[in-house]
């Protein structure tokens, strides 16, 4: 969903991105987006400072940024560094820059998710940027970037016997707060530090936190969204 609320964008394995407006009482398919070489994994709005833009990632190993143009969105950037699928993308509200942390998770990375606006420092006004990925090595790493660097921030979080499926880090609302959720291939969905916030005895495929961080949204493979 784009910032105002207005326009739902959907990945598909069809290898393309639908956009639908919505209204309080109705939708409208409004365009399908093509130029992915591959299944489509993911999709996510920009905030509007930005202008109108939406990223998107394949299988095809490629990034898409599409900018709207005279009420169309139209491919603006192709990013193909990849050598292989890219499974994750999300937005960071702060600087554009290409970085990259090399074997982040050896065995593949499933979900990213950046920290709520620069964190604050431990005692100081230094605001941080971090974000937290998860990946098939089952394990959750928090990374932040230090003179131009990511390096991990501590340990890897290791309470996972499977997949880390998805991670979200959700809003703070600028309160000194910091917590991160993450979905799981055993169907557990787990809430750092280390608590298990309930076991679907299903696979857990997306966590997502509403806007002020107090209410998770999570889908599991039964066809339940649970809150």
């Amino acid at each position: 969903m784009d910032y105002y609320g207005k326009r739902l964008s959907t990945a598909s394995s069809e290898n393309t991105i639908k956009i639908t407006g919505m209204n309080e009482a109705t939708s409208e398919s409004l365009t399908m987006l093509s130029g992915h070489g591959g299944r489509v994994w993911q999709v996510a709005w920009a905030h509007p400072k930005f202008a109108s833009l939406l990223a998107s990632c394949s299988y095809d190993g490629r990034v898409i940024i599409w900018r709207e143009d005279n009420n169309q969105l139209k491919q603006a950037c192709v990013f193909d560094d990849h050598k292989s699928s890219v499974n994750s993308i999300a937005w960071d509200h702060m600087v554009w820059e290409t970085l990259k942390i090399d074997q982040a998770h050896p065995v593949g990375v499933t979900s990213v998710s950046w920290a709520p606006g620069g964190l604050v420092a431990s005692g100081l006004l230094d605001l941080v940027q971090k974000i937290c990925s998860g990946g098939f090595d089952n394990n959750v790493k928090v990374w932040k970037l230090n003179n131009g660097v990511w390096e991990m921030d501590s340990h890897a979080l290791q309470m996972h016997t499977d997949w880390v499926r998805d991670v979200a880090w959700a809003p703070n609302l600028g309160l000194p707060k910091s917590t991160i959720a993450s979905a799981l291939q055993d169907g557990r969905a787990i809430i750092w530090e280390g608590k298990v916030l309930c076991d679907f005895k299903m696979l857990v495929w997306k966590v997502s936190w509403s806007l002020t961080g107090n209410i998770l949204a999570v889908a599991d493979g039964n066809n339940n969204v649970t809150l």
